[in-house]
């Protein structure tokens, strides 16, 4: 489309059929009317000096003018290659701007970055996102919204940039999905517990009450597929969407949680709590950040991918649990 542009812009005012002409004419065009010098126009584009004389007579037919006119010292512009020069060289810097990725400065952006994301993720990442953001990129502000049904269209349409999801999520076409840091689960429970101070066996699942963390759904996780493998089921008495919340109700009660051992190490001493390996085959949580594939090319949005990345990786890494 650029090309037809500067096709438009460089012949006469005539209807000129564009996809008749050869568009190699055009950095010849440019040179000759720079250089006026035939041998030095073609020593630019790569030619040989009988195939730029071959490519100005053709320029002169397209135009029937003769542009180029030899005097004593050489050529001049006749009165059409003055008109066309200035018009020409600003078509040909659009291209060139069209074709080029720009630089990108994360200091010079101004931008909202939306963002659904749990409050776990609010409570570990955002604040050295943030950090990081004030000293690399102090334009750019971040609106969190909570998780709701649709949050995968808003994504696909671009009303939202991102959303942290777990690596098992299913995603649907038009949407991708990045690793940003690596998570354990944790068993989770007051300090005075009656189970606290023995290791826990699969069958122990059945026998406490537990508080299960929803974001979008009914409390019911992998963990219950696990349970049941072993013939257990456990009794959800609490469903709530917040991780810290799940974390309170612990603390108070003798019912437990599962969640990520990263939150509760965070919380574990104002909520005088301890943290044991789960007895499950797979604890690892993988977390991740989904956007769609229109914004997985624009380079702000992957140096984002990465600032959070960076942050999230290191906020993670922890000691191991206790069995």
């Amino acid at each position: 489309m650029a090309y037809g542009k500067c096709i438009v812009i460089i012949i006469s005012m005539r209807e000129v059929n564009i996809s008749g002409l050869d568009l190699n004419l055009v950095p010849a065009l440019d040179a000759l009317l720079r250089h006026r010098n035939v041998t030095r126009a073609a020593a630019e584009v790569g030619l040989s000096q009988p195939a730029m004389s071959r490519a100005l007579s053709r320029l002169r037919d397209v135009h029937n003018d003769p542009l180029l006119v030899r005097t004593g010292r050489g050529y001049t512009l006749t009165a059409r290659a003055k008109e066309i020069q200035p018009q020409l060289t600003q078509a040909l810097n659009h291209l060139r701007n069209s074709f080029q990725r720009q630089m990108f400065d994360p200091a010079t952006q101004k931008r909202t970055i939306s963002l659904a994301a749990a409050d776990s993720h609010t409570v570990l990442i955002l604040p050295g996102v943030m950090a990081r953001l004030a000293a690399e990129a102090p334009g750019v502000d971040v609106r969190v919204e909570a998780y709701r049904v649709g949050v995968y269209d808003r994504l696909i349409s671009g009303e939202l940039d991102f959303a942290f999801a777990l690596s098992g999520t299913q995603l649907p076409p038009g949407l991708f999905s990045e690793i940003v840091a690596e998570d354990r689960l944790a068993l989770v429970m007051r300090r005075r517990h009656p189970a606290a101070r023995r290791r826990w066996t699969i069958r122990d699942y059945g026998r406490y009450l537990h508080v299960g963390v929803a974001l979008v759904g009914d409390g019911q996780s992998e963990i219950d597929t696990l349970l049941a493998s072993a013939g257990v089921t456990r009794r959800i008495a609490l469903v709530t969407p917040h991780f810290v919340a799940a974390l309170a109700a612990v603390a108070s009660t003798d019912m437990v949680t599962t969640i990520s051992a990263a939150l509760a190490r965070r919380f574990a001493p104002a909520f005088n709590l301890v943290l044991r390996d789960p007895p499950l085959a797979q604890t690892q949580i993988q977390t991740t950040l989904v956007c769609s594939h229109i914004r997985g090319a624009d380079p702000f949005y992957a140096w984002f991918r990465s600032l959070v990345r960076d942050v999230a990786t290191e906020c993670m890494r922890r000691p191991p649990l206790k069995r």
